[in-house]
């Protein structure tokens, strides 16, 4: 509905794809439709996987029952997904590239629907199991992710004149668990006032109100979080960087020479080269894992920010030459017009892109699954798609910035309507210097942060830079004491 043939008599707009025929109701409804589909792809990652183990056949007759089905559905879904990425491309109108995937999106909608009543429905635990490692404990669950990391930051501030304990057998603890199994993280003391036992009430009295007396494992896992912030953070620009990938790149080789002596190459063909270079590179990474253990989601990370830089700097390159090529035919003012310059080069900043998303995709969730507590851990796992989401996002945003800076002065906005005469050069040596600034950034980040081990290296391994929780120097005062 956001194109322009649809609803221009009823907003008094041209029917023709010009920006003088894209009114504000279209502008409203296009980035209305960006944020549903960003919701329908959270839910749909986040529930998907639980979904299909909540419904999945547990004997042996239904699974010989259903195994065809299962195999004809898999098989649709593979075909549906490339014939729709072979085909839509060749479909010039847009409402037409919107329509065929909403009607498929409907379709499948009532399809999931009609079997709701034959649906299992497991209602949720009370506790969650932990059993990794030290950390064999019974800690109750929680109904969402941020709400220990509220109540440990509520009952430190009702304790904020409290003097941590230098035993720390006097902090609150779960009867059948042992604090001192526990890694404890150096830093962020001041927590621990979460736990504190005070004296003028009863110890069941406290426990009753969980926004006021936290456990010491509780205090442990909101510093691991807290700890995982700025490296976290780094994670972003890789994101920036990726979106790039599904909008500028294929725009650039929409009307390049797709021609290989007679033959004629689809674009979705990149697409192809694409998720095939990057599964190598993430297979590649688990490979690595072997030999650097609890290092390697860090290192896979760097080797990413290092493809993102390089990724940035090629597309400029190849970008300066299209350029080049496009003024000494005078097409800047024809952007319908082939261009004559092969879209194979391309493939090398494809490829570039692809090693930066499998490192990135395999680093980033083997830096959560190592460092995550093990309650949160289900939950942190989905920050992967989750800070890739936000740079997505991000990049949206570095587009509005970066042009509104290049046209001070009254210089040309490096984004046109028109591709031919826009300057996506430029944009992309401001993303390599970004890249290159958020890769030393990274690495300053990753120097100092504590690394608890891997699951490879034993159950046996502890926290390394860990202290030991009963002796507690509280000599030295944290900013949150009130003297």
């Amino acid at each position: 509905m956001s194109t322009p043939p649809v609803l221009y008599k009823s907003t008094d707009t041209c029917s023709e794809y010009k920006p003088k025929c894209i009114g504000h109701t279209q502008k409203v409804l296009f980035y209305t439709a960006l944020a549903l589909i960003a919701v329908g792809i959270s839910g749909h990652v986040v529930a998907l996987q639980s979904f299909y183990e909540q419904n999945k056949s547990n004997t042996k007759n239904e699974n010989e029952t259903k195994i065809l089905w299962q195999a004809l559905g898999l098989v649709g879904v593979v075909l549906v997904a490339v014939i729709g990425g072979i085909a839509l491309p060749y479909i010039r109108p847009w409402e037409l590239r919107f329509g065929i995937p909403a009607i498929c999106a409907l379709v499948a909608t009532l399809l999931f629907l009609s079997g709701s009543c034959r649906y299992r429905h497991v209602s949720p635990e009370g506790f969650v199991d932990i059993s990794e490692a030290s950390w064999k404990l019974r800690t109750p669950g929680f109904k969402f992710l941020a709400t220990p990391l509220f109540r440990v930051a509520v009952a430190t501030a009702s304790k904020i004149c409290q003097q941590v304990p230098d035993d720390a057998k006097l902090l609150y603890s779960k009867d059948d668990v042992d604090p001192n199994s526990v890694p404890h993280l150096r830093g962020l003391r001041c927590l621990y006032k979460a736990a504190i036992i005070l004296p003028t009430k009863s110890k069941q009295d406290q426990e009753k109100n969980r926004w006021t007396l936290c456990s010491v494992i509780e205090v442990q896992e909101t510093k691991s979080v807290i700890h995982m912030i700025p490296i976290w953070i780094t994670f972003i620009i890789c994101g920036v960087v990726l979106s790039i990938g599904n909008t500028y790149f294929l725009e650039q080789g929409n009307h390049m020479n797709r021609k290989v002596g007679h033959l004629t190459v689809p674009l979705p063909f990149f697409l192809v080269l694409y998720d095939s270079a990057k599964y190598f590179c993430g297979e590649l990474y688990k490979y690595f894992v072997k030999f650097f253990y609890r290092y390697a989601p860090p290192i896979g990370i760097g080797v990413a920010m290092i493809f993102s830089v390089l990724c940035c700097i090629t597309a400029a390159k190849v970008e300066i030459r299209r350029i080049g090529v496009i003024r000494s035919h005078g097409l800047l003012d024809k952007p319908k017009e082939d261009i004559p310059m092969s879209l194979f080069w391309l493939l090398p900043q494809y490829l570039l892109l692809a090693a930066l998303d499998g490192f990135s995709q395999a680093s980033i969730t083997g830096f959560f699954e190592n460092q995550a507590p093990p309650s949160m851990k289900k939950y942190l796992l989905y920050f992967t798609n989750g800070v890739l989401g936000i740079g997505t996002m991000g990049s949206v945003l570095s587009v509005y910035i970066v042009g509104k800076v290049s046209e001070k002065g009254g210089r040309m906005n490096w984004f046109r309507h028109n591709l031919n005469e826009s300057r996506l050069d430029r944009y992309y040596w401001t993303l390599a210097g970004l890249s290159a600034v958020n890769l030393v950034v990274y690495i300053l980040v990753a120097s100092v942060y504590s690394y608890r081990e891997s699951q490879v290296e034993g159950d046996t391994a502890g926290a390394e830079n860990s202290e030991s929780i009963p002796s507690f120097d509280d000599n030295v005062q944290c900013c949150c004491c009130c003297g």
